[in-house]
């Protein structure tokens, strides 16, 4: 009975969890954080079950209220969806044992909403992801986006600022997106996506419907931050706490690529696609070269997810097999890498005190086990085996090889190739330049207030950097971290157990 209501119930688990957490946070933190994590654990352990039911026995559909589609509001889980739930609650769990000792040393006094707009970000966003109609789709996308404005308002002082700009875009993005929803509404009459399909192929030369795709693309291109609709990603991820981009940079801009995906299995229009394969080796191009020039370590890695990005996009784009399977595996690839990499940041800034790479000296010897983790994030980043980074990439390739698409292929290895630039660039300064006296002036006068130790004169020269030594993250902040990292080998050593899971989504090419 439980998996006849598994596309409710994750959405609703959220939910619930977003209307608790002010309930029960309210005298003590601790109660807030416990809701938050109970939440992401529940919806997690149902999302697996909704994959292996939906893989064995097919997709599930539940209609609301009982009114059946299209008059109803119908929610699909089929094997697409499920492995979406997975990937999003999965990262969110992790989010949620990180966040603990991390939200106490970067916004002590914002913990609360902090849970409760992560749990309606997480509720628009599985909503999203299971409705079965074209217009839930853009409440659910609104709720997430309200959300999601305001965990990127809680941070540095510039935070507020970068919200707002991404909020009169994102404002923009909707505008397109409802637009376009009423031009298929009118060419279809139904809302319904499975009604869509079937009403689509008389009308799909339509002007409207053009019209109609093209602003939908537009609308979900901008909150990808797909190059050029990118700018306010860099910003935002940069600003806003660590905690809050480690929960959005994984997962906020794979359910806008996993929705492209829906959009087109309904209706593909060749030079459409075909110019945004072109926009799709822009942003592999643009987001690389703009990452190997970033001073800071968070904004370097805001510009490589516009890259990756990039990938995702190009592999939905050039539609063959192996293309499809590259885009689905480095939406996972992404989703763990960045969670390990945003998450690493935000504890070398409490540790470090700066986000400067020049000043990140000594990195791997201040934190040993933050270091391995990172690195093993990076390498997956720029696809070095064995990570899953190196498969998700390299079924890109045998997918652009597949549809002779040579321009693609130099595009993903050229994309690599600066992503080795700005990977060596971080290690050449945090793991091999030679550690001196001077460098304490580097790590103790920086972005944020003095460390302890900082006393500089001869005899003390080393007690500020020796100091770190001993201060690596935090259990609670290092275990997921850790695990998720662990978790990029094993994923990308067995990636034959993942592939099969998205062959059974593979739609017919």
């Amino acid at each position: 009975m439980i998996t006849q209501n598994i596309p409710i119930l994750v959405p609703v688990i959220y939910l619930i969890a977003a209307a608790a957490v002010p309930l029960l946070g309210y005298k003590r933190t601790l109660f807030a954080f416990c809701t938050a994590l109970f939440g992401s654990a529940a919806a997690f352990c149902v999302g697996i079950i909704g994959l292996i039911s939906v893989i064995t026995n097919g997709p599930i559909s539940y209609h609301i209220s009982g009114w059946m589609p299209p008059i109803g509001i119908e929610l699909v889980l089929d094997p697409l969806s499920a492995f979406i739930i997975v990937v999003i609650s999965g990262s969110t769990l992790m989010v949620m044992m990180y966040s603990m000792n991390s939200l106490a040393q970067e916004i002590p006094d914002k913990i609360v909403p902090f849970y409760s707009l992560s749990m309606l970000f997480l509720f628009g966003l599985s909503g999203m992801t299971v409705t079965g109609d074209l217009f839930n789709f853009f409440v659910f996308l609104e709720i997430s986006a309200v959300a999601g404005y305001g965990l990127l308002a809680i941070g540095d002082r510039r935070a507020p600022f970068f919200a707002f700009r991404y909020l009169t875009l994102g404002t923009a993005a909707a505008a397109f997106y409802l637009l376009g929803v009423a031009f298929i509404f009118m060419s279809t009459g139904t809302l319904n996506i499975a009604d869509i399909a079937q009403v689509l192929p008389e009308v799909k030369d339509h002007p409207p419907v053009i019209i109609a795709l093209i602003l939908i693309i537009l609308s979900i291109s901008i909150k990808m931050g797909l190059f050029p609709v990118h700018q306010w990603l860099p910003d935002t991820y940069t600003s806003a706490s660590s905690t809050a981009t480690a929960l959005i940079a994984p997962i906020g801009t794979k359910v806008a690529a996993y929705f492209l995906i829906r959009i087109f299995t309904l209706y593909e229009y060749p030079p459409i696609i075909d110019i945004l394969s072109i926009v799709a080796a822009a942003s592999i191009i643009a987001g690389s070269l703009l990452a190997i020039v970033q001073p800071n370590l968070k904004r370097m890695l805001a510009y490589s997810s516009v890259a990756n990005i990039g990938y995702i996009m190009l592999g939905i784009t050039l539609a063959t097999p192996m293309a499809y399977i590259g885009a689905l595996l480095h939406i996972l690839n992404h989703t763990m890498m960045k969670f390990v990499l945003f998450a690493s940041a935000g504890g070398i800034m409490n540790n470090m005190k700066t986000l400067d790479i020049t000043k990140l000296i000594g990195f791997p010897t201040v934190m040993p086990l933050t270091a391995v983790a990172f690195l093993i994030a990076l390498f997956s980043m720029v696809g070095i085996p064995p990570t899953v980074g190196f498969f998700s990439k390299i079924y890109l390739l045998l997918g652009a090889i597949e549809a002779q698409e040579w321009f693609y292929v130099a595009a993903i290895v050229l994309s690599s190739l600066l992503a080795l630039v700005y990977l060596f660039r971080f290690i050449s300064i945090a793991f091999f330049r030679p550690y001196n006296k001077s460098d304490d002036k580097k790590i103790v006068q920086v972005d944020g207030p003095p460390l302890p130790y900082t006393d500089l004169s001869e005899n003390n020269t080393n007690k500020h950097f020796e100091a770190m030594k001993k201060n690596d993250m935090s259990p609670s902040m290092l275990f997921p971290v850790l695990l998720v990292a662990v978790g990029i080998l094993i994923f990308g050593i067995f990636n034959g157990y993942i592939v099969s899971i998205i062959s059974k989504s593979m739609p017919v090419f």
